[in-house]
């Protein structure tokens, strides 16, 4: 199995175009799809004197809208580039909400990293955290500035669950193409799920994967990224850890700090 469509979400930052050339280079990779989507909802009226003004109003508002998304899908072809399968989707609608509904039909989605010193990416802009939770799709986050992705070294952080697992399953097509997986743990506990063990596991599957346990110092999220800054890896795969409260998504301290900080691309999954 292999990824035969890659979402990425559109909006108008800076970083969008580069996002858009990491998603299309990694669809020619693996011969896929790159489908884009943005969406923005139209403005309700509050202020208005009659029935005729009011639909004056939201016809200017959805005018706008359009030419909103307009430049976002110029955005979206003009960085494919050319000989490259594309799919555009754009609607009135929330951006979280319309991502997560063109994600039934995705392998993989690509967003933006948009931690609290990142670019706000303007109306159109999703948050990961939320894609994650929501999508139930593999998530590649992508900081800013980072326009290819090569990951012939890719580190696995692993932590024994289902999230671990599933990112594990979701990132095979990335591991049977990479040079090296690391596969790295830390902690005391290693008696299920061990590296060793995962190591065996994917050279099943044809992967060449070595195992490592971490023993620096500091918060797991810091370990695990100088780790794979050490190894040259621009890639680390992980589970996601969180769940929701009253709607609002709360994290784990190691999936909260890569989500907001993490200098290498990140595919993830809840």
């Amino acid at each position: 199995m292999g990824y035969a469509n890659i979402l990425v979400a559109l909006d108008l930052s800076e970083d969008a175009p580069d996002r858009v050339s990491l998603a299309a280079g990694l669809a020619r990779r693996f011969e896929a799809i790159l489908t884009g989507a943005a969406a923005q909802t139209v403005p309700v009226p509050i202020l208005v004197r009659d029935l005729c003004e009011a639909a004056d109003d939201v016809e200017q508002n959805a005018t706008r809208v359009r030419g909103i998304l307009q430049r976002a899908r110029d955005v979206f072809e003009h960085s494919a580039g050319c000989e490259l399968r594309t799919i555009w989707h754009a609607g009135f609608a929330d951006p979280l909400t319309h991502l997560v509904e063109q994600a039934s039909t995705a392998d993989l989605v690509v967003v933006s990293r948009q931690g609290p010193d990142d670019p706000d990416p303007g109306p159109l802009g999703v948050s990961p955290g939320p894609v994650l939770m929501q999508a139930g799709r593999p998530v590649l986050i992508v900081p800013p500035r980072i326009v290819h992705l090569k990951a012939a070294r890719i580190v696995l952080a692993w932590k024994d669950g289902p999230e671990a697992r599933r990112a594990m399953s979701a990132a095979l097509p990335f591991f049977r193409a990479a040079d090296q997986v690391l596969v790295a743990t830390r902690g005391e506990d290693l008696r299920v799920g061990n590296a060793e063990d995962l190591a065996v596991h994917l050279a099943r599957h044809g992967v060449s994967a070595t195992a490592h346990h971490l023993h620096a110092a500091g918060p797991d999220a810091d370990a695990i990224m100088r780790f794979a800054l050490e190894q040259d890896a621009d890639l680390v795969v992980m589970g996601a850890y969180g769940h929701s409260r009253l709607r609002e998504w709360i994290f784990g301290g190691v999936t909260r700090d890569v989500l907001d900080r993490a200098p290498i691309c990140s595919l993830m999954c809840h």
